[in-house]
């Protein structure tokens, strides 16, 4: 049985559908990558999934617990991390573990026992007397995570963890997905970041206008358009159709030009030697071309050639800058409850069962 069904999940917010039949699973131990740009519903599946939202039609399960019939049940199984990292900035982070420790309804002493467990697992112990607000950006994004590790889920969500964050802190928030997967934790990480999904998943959905166009591993999807490309600069923007009309026989899919209005990539099955084919029929045709090369496909090209347009393109279905809904579903989600009131409190993306489960 998969840890994780979506299945037909709709949401429309006014006039704006922001899910329509969303559709797909993750295989217990494993990561699936979402990938779809900003506003694509990555986001809002996210927060149907996790009990914060009710979707309009369709179905999701959590280990086999149905998220819309059973949401105490299944929120005691799942850890989630939003976009922008949920801790509270005047307490230390060992006073941020602890505390949702206590939300779980942790006893004081096991609540800081685990607390000092997570610090020193996401190399936070130098820092755990210190105030977080004078925490970096990737320590923060650590010390989130490892809040939504607290009461050990068996499904962690991670919605676009390493937004806004440098090249090194991705690098160390990858290193900490990657330890979490061998642990046993399935992933659901949503990401606008191609490499990123590359880099991670072992399986990809992607979404575009809140529908999934597309689903495999990464190889699998760069298949789709042959795997490999011819790739040419020309040095007048104007000759790149040109390029495209005396190169299209060799392509096995739609040729597209770059946002350079100079650079033509071409998918083909085999790239070994057309490099030299393609200059001689070039030269014939009297266009000067920068360079011709071949690469590998990456998923930027397919995801271009499923939806016409790159990765981090904006688009607008409801979610506003992928933090939320727009405001139409709030009455939705869960309300913030006290402790022991059987409901949901949310600070920022945290989940928090406030009911013991045994």
């Amino acid at each position: 049985m998969p840890a994780v069904v979506a299945e037909g999940l709709a949401k429309s917010f006014g006039d704006t559908k922001a899910l329509c039949g969303v559709d797909f699973d993750v295989e217990r131990g494993q990561i699936l990558g979402v990938l779809g740009p900003n506003g694509a519903g990555k986001t809002t599946a996210v927060r149907i999934l996790t009990t914060l939202l009710r979707p309009d039609a369709g179905r999701a399960e959590i280990d086999g617990i149905d998220v819309l019939n059973e949401p105490q049940r299944a929120r005691a199984r799942i850890g989630l991390t939003g976009q922008y990292a949920a801790v509270d900035e005047a307490l230390t982070g060992h006073e941020n573990l602890e505390h949702v420790g206590r939300l779980y309804h942790m006893g004081p002493a096991v609540a800081r026992e685990r607390a000092t467990e997570l610090l020193e697992r996401f190399d936070l112990v130098d820092a755990r007397d210190r105030v977080v607000k004078g925490y970096s950006g990737g320590m923060r994004r650590r010390l989130d995570i490892a809040m939504s590790l607290i009461a050990r889920p068996s499904v962690l969500f991670l919605d676009e963890p390493t937004t806004g964050l440098d090249p090194r802190s991705r690098q160390s928030v990858w290193a900490l997905i990657d330890e979490l997967v061998r642990g046993g934790t399935t992933t659901v990480l949503t990401t606008q970041y191609l490499d990123e999904a590359d880099r991670l998943a072992d399986d990809i959905v992607v979404i575009d206008r809140g529908k999934a166009i597309a689903r495999g591993t990464s190889e699998e999807l760069k298949q789709q358009i042959g795997g490999e490309l011819i790739e040419v600069v020309v040095d007048d923007p104007g000759d790149a159709q040109r390029v495209i009309d005396v190169l299209a026989h060799h392509a096995c899919g739609d040729p597209h030009v770059g946002d350079d209005k100079r650079t033509v990539s071409l998918p083909v099955f085999r790239v070994e030697g057309l490099v030299p084919v393609a200059v001689r029929e070039l030269d014939a045709a009297g266009i000067p071309v920068h360079d011709v090369a071949a690469r590998r496909a990456t998923l930027d090209d397919v995801f271009f050639a499923l939806t016409g347009h790159a990765a981090e393109d904006e688009s607008t279905n409801g979610e506003t800058g992928e933090t939320g809904e727009s405001g139409d579903g709030a009455g939705d989600g869960p309300r913030p409850g006290a402790a022991g009131d059987g409901h949901a409190a949310s600070d920022g993306d945290r989940v928090v069962l406030q009911e013991a489960e045994g």
